[in-house]
């Protein structure tokens, strides 16, 4: 057995050896293999930020009800007496000042794109003082919040790296309605951050809502524990509504980007067909190449595996320095990148692209199948390399 790892190491080192006589074709290899998993990292970076995002806004304390059949805010229409049968519900927390509730208003409204000069959508929300204290990761970067009863709005970090004219101090017009900025918050770079907010008596105002809201939040007595306001809603008619806990609820936004990650393996599997032929040739020319050596090393009493090993090896080394390459080329490119896409309600979420251990391990796989793939042919052939053939190129 030791005899066998020592020819397979001998083998393994000639092959590598003798790369510079093969330099251009092996960097073809080898760079090949970097675009291929450089392009599955971003689509899967991409997919992991926003999922990430959506997942950060979510807290098991607080609950969010919404009129049965809709998956999203924007679909919902929650009236007022029915907000205040959830604040009467057992199950609900109470403070000095009476139930922890919070109806929600969210309305879409134009921003203009840094990257590319074109309106997007962006979501406001009006909310009161209990609905910025239930997000408890909030805090202000910047600026004040607003004050209740005026058009005075604070805006997401987000918003603000990804859209002109929201800055603190400056005049928003949406519609025939002029908003002042006054705020910059953060929620640790969750959804929330792609919001501006509110008063939300000014928002039903201004987008003649009367008394209605889409979303109630609440928070939990006991974290996590729907039954109380379950039960409520079972007995009580007037209440058509569905409740989850919200971090069940961004969970399940979160999901919507899960094409990107599919695409992503279904473009680089596409693309790894382009590397493996490329791959191929340069496997079938190291073997052309070293025919003689291969031969001369069978004729010395070398077995045929080692000489399979050696050549895999040599394949699977260039696809693994490929992967790396392109492993750091995603990472530097990519990791942190800020951009935006179209959320479930309409409007732009901004989000992070974020590299993790997990997305550099299919990384690595990926590279390594196309390494074992594009040598084992190859490998087949110098195995099968007749002992002659050492001494026909030798005359």
């Amino acid at each position: 057995m030791g005899s066998l790892i020592a020819q397979i190491v001998s083998v393994t080192l000639m092959n590598l050896g003798s790369l510079r006589r093969r330099l251009w074709m092996s960097l073809a290899m080898v760079l090949a293999s970097a675009v291929v998993v450089a392009i599955l990292l971003a689509f899967l970076a991409m997919a992991k930020g926003f999922e990430e995002t959506m997942r950060g806004a979510g807290s098991s304390q607080i609950a969010i009800l919404m009129r049965e059949g809709s998956s999203t805010e924007l679909n919902s229409v929650i009236l007022q007496d029915q907000v205040n049968l959830i604040g009467a519900s057992a199950g609900v927390a109470r403070g000095t000042d009476g139930p922890l509730i919070s109806p929600e208003l969210y309305v879409i409204v134009d921003g203009i794109k840094k990257s590319s000069g074109t309106e997007a959508n962006i979501p406001l929300r009006g909310l009161n003082t209990a609905g910025m204290d239930m997000r408890t990761n909030m805090r202000l970067v910047e600026g004040r919040l607003f004050t209740p009863g005026t058009n005075e709005l604070v805006v997401g970090a987000g918003v603000l790296r990804e859209f002109d004219g929201f800055e603190i101090g400056r005049a928003v017009r949406f519609g025939k309605n002029l908003w002042t900025v006054v705020g910059v918050f953060a929620t640790e770079g969750n959804i929330f951050e792609s919001e501006l907010w509110a008063d939300i008596n000014i928002i039903q105002s201004h987008y003649n809502r009367g008394n209605s809201y889409q979303s109630i939040r609440v928070k939990l007595e006991n974290d996590g524990d729907l039954g109380p306001l379950q039960k409520t809603l079972e007995r009580e008619p007037r209440l058509n509504l569905e409740i989850q806990t919200e971090r069940d609820y961004f969970a399940s936004q979160g999901k919507q980007l899960q094409y990107i990650a599919i695409f992503g393996w279904i473009v680089s599997a596409i693309m790894a067909l382009g590397a493996l032929a490329g791959a191929l040739n340069t496997m079938y020319t190291s073997v052309a190449d070293r025919a003689r050596e291969i031969a001369t090393l069978r004729a010395l009493g070398f077995s045929s595996f080692s000489a399979f090993c050696g050549t895999v090896a040599e394949a699977m080394v260039l696809a693994v320095a490929g992967g790396l390459l392109g492993s750091l080329a995603a990472f530097v490119f990519f990791d942190g990148l800020n951009t935006s896409t179209l959320g479930g309600s309409f409007t732009q979420v901004v989000f992070s692209f974020e590299m993790s251990p997990e997305l550099f391990l299919q990384g690595a796989i990926l590279a390594l199948v196309i390494g074992f793939i594009s040598g084992f042919f190859p490998a087949w052939r110098a195995a099968r390399m007749p002992v002659i053939v050492a001494f026909r190129h030798g005359a």
